[in-house]
């Protein structure tokens, strides 16, 4: 898979829904082992703007938000203070080198091939009563993604773009990552939730998956603007069949995985 080069400004155009989730998985994490000063760690932090939240529950926190992208970063560090920082790292070969009372990532692990193999390096760099909390799309199976890997490997750009996309295997099942997170010594808590969002504007999917998902066909056809163009006309109007606008607005549903994994104190 092409990395995709982010765009920060197009990603937070729907920062509001994009949010909810974070603060959803926030609500599950209890109370940290250093709970007056704790570690943490935000991997995966894109733009910085959920790095604030971690900032803002637990002000007195030394945190800081890790990310491969440099556009990312860039937006990120405006958010940077005395308690707050960002760094770059690449969730596929991080490996802490201190200990945290929190790695947290959000909407992040599903770039990551392999990524449940890394779980053992993060649990393991918690301190006794740390936590480990994540939460990624599951909605690879939607028509969002099955479209878009439908027209990709469709005669006209198979040649281009065929492979380049994420399947279901992106992320596990919920079941999945719980026998993968449950061990002697750790409570684990996974779920799932569909969200229902109510999207406004013109062609609001095909704006929400230009910050993500389409990030990668966006990338490889850069340097082909009109060919760029012509695949996102023909996604568009796929998209506007299976995401019909409402009197109210166009419902995106939304299928999310949380889990939660705390390391029992000694």
């Amino acid at each position: 898979m092409t990395a995709p080069l982010w765009d920060p400004q197009q990603y937070l155009r729907h920062a509001d829904h994009r949010t909810r989730p974070f603060h959803d998985l926030l609500a599950r994490i209890g109370p940290l082992p250093h709970e007056d000063a704790p570690r943490i760690a935000d991997l995966g932090c894109g733009a910085g703007n959920v790095t604030t939240l971690l900032a803002e529950r637990w002000p007195q926190a030394r945190i800081t938000g890790y990310d491969s992208s440099p556009e990312m970063l860039e937006r990120a560090h405006a958010h940077a203070g005395p308690r707050l920082d960002f760094a770059e790292a690449d969730a596929t070969t991080w490996t802490p080198d201190e200990t945290y009372d929190l790695i947290v990532s959000n909407a992040l692990l599903q770039w990551v091939p392999g990524h449940a193999d890394r779980f053992p390096h993060w649990l393991n760099a918690l301190t006794p009563g740390g936590t480990l909390a994540f939460q990624v799309p599951g909605n690879f199976d939607a028509p969002s993604h099955t479209l878009m890997r439908e027209l990709a490997g469709s005669p006209r750009w198979h040649a281009r773009l065929d492979g380049l996309l994420r399947h279901g295997d992106a992320v596990l099942d919920p079941a999945d990552y719980l026998e993968r997170l449950t061990a002697p010594g750790r409570t684990v808590d996974v779920w799932e939730t569909t969200y229902l969002h109510l999207l406004g504007g013109e062609d609001p999917v095909l704006d929400w998956v230009k910050g993500t998902g389409l990030r990668p066909v966006l990338t490889a056809l850069a340097d082909e603007p009109e060919a760029r163009d012509a695949f996102v006309a023909e996604y568009r109007d796929l998209l506007r069949t299976a995401y019909p606008a409402g009197p109210h607005g166009t419902v995106f549903p939304f299928r999310r995985i949380f889990a939660v994994a705390r390391r029992e104190k000694r």
